[in-house]
C-alpha cells in the first residue's frame, strides 16, 4: 500500500491526470505481481492503520497540498479500492485464503465509483484528475457484464408454477448492466453539469462517458436512451468544447454511435456522413472498428448513391466480404435469385447487426439493373429516312415479366410486375411521366448522369 500512495503523491504533485488513474487500475493481466502486493496478507486493520498514516500523519504527505476534503474523498477511495482489488485477486485465483465471484466484484467496484463521483461533488477534486472517472467507469461496465455472464450461467432458470406468468426470464439477463448505465450516468452528469472555465471543466470528459453510455445502451437495446443522450449533448453543445479538440479515438466512437443511431431510424444520408467522417479517422490498425463501420456504412452508400463496395475495400475483412460480395455480385448481375440467396444465407448475421431490412431494400436496385438490361436489349427502332437510328423507346411489360421470371426463377404474374414498377417509381430513380391507359411513360437513369425515356406498355 505504501508504494501505491507514494505513486498516488508523484502523480498529483505533477498534476498528471493520466499517471493518476493509473495508481487505480485493477487490470490483473497486466499488474498480477502490483495488486498482489498492494492486498498484501489481507488485513484490513493493518490496511487503516497504514493509510491513516500516509494521508494523516506522514509528514511527506505535505508536499502535494491535500485540503481536508480532498484527503477524506482519497483516503475512503483507496479503502474501497483495497477491498475490490481482494475480490479481483479472489475470483482469478489469486488469492489462497478466499473466493469470491463477478458479481461481488461488480458490487466492490461500485462502491469504488460511487466514492469517486463523489470526490467530485462533495470532496472538491480537481478537474484535472478526471481521468480516474474514466477508469472507474470503464471497468465498472467491464464487470457489471462478467457478473452477468455469470449469472447466466449458474443459474437453472426456473420459477414458482404459481409465479410463472409474472416471471420475465429476461429480466435477471442484464441486472448488473442496467444497474451500471445508472452510475455510468451520474458519471456523465458530473461531467456535463460543470460549470468551471473550460479551461479546466469536466466538460473535457463528456465524450468518453458518452461512448461508455452508448456501448453499455447498445448491449441493452436500449437505443431510446441513447437518443436522449444525443439530446443532452446537442442542448449543451454551446458550452462544450469543439468535439474535435478531444481525442481521435472519442470523436470516432461517438461519430461512429451517432451515425449507427441515424441509420437505424432510417436517416440514411446523415448516417452516411458520421459514419464516413468516423471510418477516415479511425487508425488504420484498428481492424475491429473499421469493420464496424463499413457493417452500416456499405448498407448506406447502397440505398444513398448505390454504390456497391470493391473488392479491394473488403479484402482486409474476410467476414464482411463474405457476407457482402454475393450481394455486391447479385445486384451487379441484376440477379433476384442470387440476390435472396444472398440475403438468406447472411440473415442470422445481417439481424444481428440490425442491417437486414436496409439491405433488403437492395433488391429494388436489382430490379431498377434488370430494367435497365431489359431497356438495352430493346436495341434500336429502325431508321427513317436516312436518319441514324433511335435506342428503342418502347417496352412491353411482357418483356419486364419475362426479365423478371428468368431472374428470380420463380412465376410471377403481370399484375405483380406492375406492383414492382410502382415501387420502385417511389423507391428508385424512376420518374413516373404519364399514364394512358395501359401505356405509362417513364425517365429512367441508365448510368451515371445519363437519363433515357421510355414507355412501358
Amino acid at each position: 500500500m505504501d508504494s501505491l500512495i507514494y505513486q498516488f503523491r508523484a502523480a498529483y504533485a505533477a498534476t498528471n491526470g493520466e499517471q493518476l488513474a493509473e495508481t487505480l487500475k485493477p487490470d490483473i493481466q497486466a499488474h498480477s505481481a502490483r495488486l498482489q502486493a498492494i492486498w498484501e496478507r489481507g488485513d484490513p486493520r493493518t490496511m487503516t492503520s497504514d493509510l491513516n498514516f500516509l494521508f494523516y500523519q506522514d509528514q511527506a504527505r505535505l508536499s502535494i497540498r491535500l485540503s481536508k476534503e480532498e484527503t477524506s474523498g482519497w483516503h475512503a477511495i483507496f479503502s474501497a479500492y483495497w477491498k475490490a482489488i481482494g475480490e479481483i485477486l479472489a475470483v482469478e485465483g489469486l488469492r489462497d485464503d478466499g473466493h469470491s465471484s463477478w458479481a461481488k466484484v461488480y458490487d466492490a467496484w461500485k462502491e469504488f465509483t460511487l466514492l469517486v463521483i463523489r470526490g467530485y461533488t462533495n470532496h472538491d477534486f480537481e478537474n484535472w484528475t478526471i481521468p480516474c472517472l474514466y477508469v472507474a467507469g470503464k471497468y465498472l461496465r467491464l464487470y457489471a457484464m462478467r457478473a452477468d455472464a455469470e449469472r447466466s450461467l449458474t443459474s437453472d432458470g426456473t420459477a414458482i408454477d404459481d409465479l410463472r406468468d409474472d416471471f420475465d426470464p429476461q429480466a435477471e439477463e442484464h441486472k448488473s448492466l442496467e444497474d451500471c448505465a445508472r452510475h455510468l450516468n451520474r458519471i456523465f452528469q458530473v461531467c456535463v453539469s460543470d460549470r468551471a472555465p473550460l479551461e479546466e471543466s469536466r466538460k473535457w470528459g463528456v465524450y468518453y462517458a458518452v461512448n461508455l453510455l452508448f456501448k453499455t445502451y447498445f448491449k441493452l437495446n436500449s437505443e431510446p436512451l441513447s437518443k436522449n443522450i444525443l439530446k443532452v449533448i446537442s442542448a449543451s453543445r454551446t458550452d462544450l468544447p469543439p468535439i474535435d479538440k478531444f481525442p481521435a479515438s472519442q470523436q470516432v466512437t461517438f461519430k461512429y454511435y451517432e451515425g449507427v443511431l441515424s441509420f437505424l431510424e432510417e436517416n440514411y444520408v446523415e448516417a452516411e456522413k458520421h459514419l464516413e467522417m468516423a471510418w477516415l479517422m479511425c487508425h488504420k490498425n484498428a481492424r475491429r472498428n473499421l469493420e464496424l463501420i463499413l457493417t452500416y456504412l456499405i448498407p448506406c452508400r447502397l440505398l444513398t448513391t448505390h454504390t456497391l463496395p470493391s473488392p479491394k475495400l473488403l479484402e482486409p475483412f474476410p467476414r464482411l466480404q463474405k457476407l457482402f460480395t454475393p450481394l455486391a455480385r447479385a445486384i451487379k448481375k441484376a440477379d433476384l435469385r442470387a440476390f435472396d440467396i444472398a440475403l438468406r444465407d447472411g440473415e442470422d448475421e445481417f439481424i444481428k447487426r440490425r442491417v437486414y431490412l436496409t439491405l433488403e431494400r437492395g433488391r429494388d436496385i436489382v430490379l431498377r439493373n434488370l430494367l435497365r438490361k431489359v431497356f438495352t436489349a430493346g436495341g434500336f427502332e429502325e431508321a427513317k429516312d436516312g436518319a441514324a437510328p433511335l435506342r428503342r423507346t418502347r417496352i412491353p411489360i411482357t418483356e419486364f415479366t419475362a426479365a423478371v421470371q428468368m431472374s428470380s426463377g420463380e412465376a410471377t404474374d403481370a399484375d405483380e410486375v406492375e406492383c414492382l414498377m410502382a415501387n420502385m417509381i417511389y423507391k428508385v430513380r424512376l420518374s413516373h411521366i404519364s399514364c394512358v391507359g395501359h401505356v405509362t411513360a417513364f425517365y429512367v437513369q441508365i448510368s451515371q448522369g445519363r437519363t433515357s425515356r421510355f414507355v412501358i406498355y
